[in-house]
C-alpha cells in the first residue's frame, strides 16, 4: 500500500475511494473495504482511502484531552494495507477544511483533486460543515459531476450494528470479548516497557511496566486481563493489571500497566511491546496484606492460563 501525504501530487488510475476515519479498522469497515477492492479490480481501476490527521476533534477541539482512539494512525497504515488497499492518503484536516459545505468539499477534494470515479460510503456517513452532508447530498453531486456512489449497509453482530463508538464503549466497559468480536481481530496496545517499582519481583509475580506510544489510544477499562504479547516477533502469554495498584501502592496514586508475563526472565527495558487483549477476569482489588494477594495472583493465574488455552481452541 502506497501512503501519500500530498495530495495535490496524487495520481491513480481510475480511483474507487472511500474516506473518513476508520478508526479501529473494524467488522463494519471491512465490508466497506471489502466492496471497495472487489469493484477496483472488477473496472481495472485502484482502491484509495482518504483519512484525516489530525482527528478532526483534535482540530476543532484542541482542549478536548477525552479523545481516545481504537487506533492510531501508525496501526491503521498497517490494519488498511491487511485489507488489501493501494492507496491511503492522509488528509491535513484544518479549520478551513471544515467550513466548507458537503457539495464544496466534493467539488474541491473528491472531484478536482481527486478525480473519482467511484465513491463507496458507509450506511451513516456524514461529511462536510457541521455535518449536514449525507448520502442523498453525495449522489447528487455524483450526478452533477460524473461518477458512481454506493452506499452499503451496516454490518450486524449479534443483531447489532457494528461502530467505533459501540466498541469504545465496550472497551471502557472491560467486554473485550465483546469489542473483539466487532472489531474482527483482538484489541492491543503498543507500548514500550519502562522501568518500575520491582515489587511484583520481591512477591514472585514481576511485572514488566508498560507506557503506550500514543497519549489518545484508548486504554480498557481498571481491571486484571487475560493477555497475549508481541515482543521481538515472539509471542508470549501473561497476565496485566490496569489500575493503581492499591494493595502495595502507598504514594500518590498513579494509573499503571503492569503485565506478569509467562515463564518469562529476559531483560526486556526499553524494548517495544505489543499487548494483546483476550478477556477481562476481575476488577482491580486492594486485600488486607501481601499473601493475600499472592494468593489471588495464582488463582489469576491459573485462569488466565485457561483462557489463553481455550482461545487457541
Amino acid at each position: 500500500m502506497k501512503v501519500h501525504s500530498d495530495p495535490d501530487h496524487f495520481e491513480v488510475r481510475k480511483p474507487v475511494v472511500s474516506l473518513g476515519i476508520f478508526d479501529g479498522v473494524h467488522s463494519g469497515h471491512h465490508e466497506i473495504l471489502s466492496r471497495l477492492t472487489s469493484l477496483a479490480r472488477e473496472v481495472s481501476g485502484e482502491s484509495v482511502i482518504i483519512t484525516f490527521w489530525p482527528h478532526p476533534r483534535q482540530v476543532l477541539n484542541p482542549d478536548d484531552n477525552n479523545l481516545k482512539f481504537l487506533c492510531t494512525l501508525e496501526e491503521k497504515k498497517v490494519l488498511l494495507e491487511k485489507a488489501g488497499i493501494d492507496h491511503l492518503v492522509v488528509l491535513p484536516f484544518t479549520r478551513t477544511l471544515s467550513n466548507q459545505d458537503a457539495c464544496e468539499f466534493v467539488e474541491n477534494t473528491l472531484v478536482k483533486r481527486f478525480q473519482i470515479k467511484y465513491l463507496v460510503l458507509g450506511y451513516n456517513h456524514h461529511f462536510g460543515k457541521d455535518r449536514l452532508g449525507d448520502f442523498k447530498t453525495i449522489e447528487d453531486c455524483a450526478t452533477k459531476f460524473g461518477f458512481k456512489a454506493f452506499k452499503m449497509l451496516p454490518r450486524l453482530v449479534n443483531g447489532e450494528k457494528v461502530s467505533s463508538t459501540i466498541i469504545r464503549q465496550a472497551l471502557w466497559s472491560g467486554q473485550i470479548q465483546k469489542a473483539n468480536r466487532l472489531l474482527g481481530y483482538e484489541f492491543f496496545v503498543n507500548g514500550k516497557i519502562v522501568g518500575g517499582k520491582m515489587i511484583g519481583r520481591k512477591i514472585g509475580f514481576p511485572t514488566a511496566n508498560v507506557t503506550p506510544k500514543e497519549n489518545h489510544k484508548l486504554i480498557p477499562s481498571d481491571g486484571v486481563y487475560a493477555v497475549k504479547l508481541q515482543i521481538n516477533g515472539n509471542r508470549y502469554k501473561g497476565m496485566l493489571n490496569i489500575g493503581v495498584r492499591p494493595t502495595v501502592n502507598t504514594s500518590r496514586m498513579v494509573k499503571t500497566i503492569e503485565v506478569n508475563i509467562f515463564d518469562f526472565s529476559q531483560d526486556i527495558y526499553g524494548q517495544d511491546v505489543t499487548l494483546i487483549f483476550v478477556k477481562r477476569m476481575r476488577d482491580e482489588e486492594k486485600f488486607d496484606d501481601i499473601e493475600i494477594l499472592v494468593e489471588q495472583l495464582k488463582k489469576d493465574k491459573i485462569r488466565a492460563l485457561e483462557i489463553l488455552k481455550n482461545e487457541e481452541r
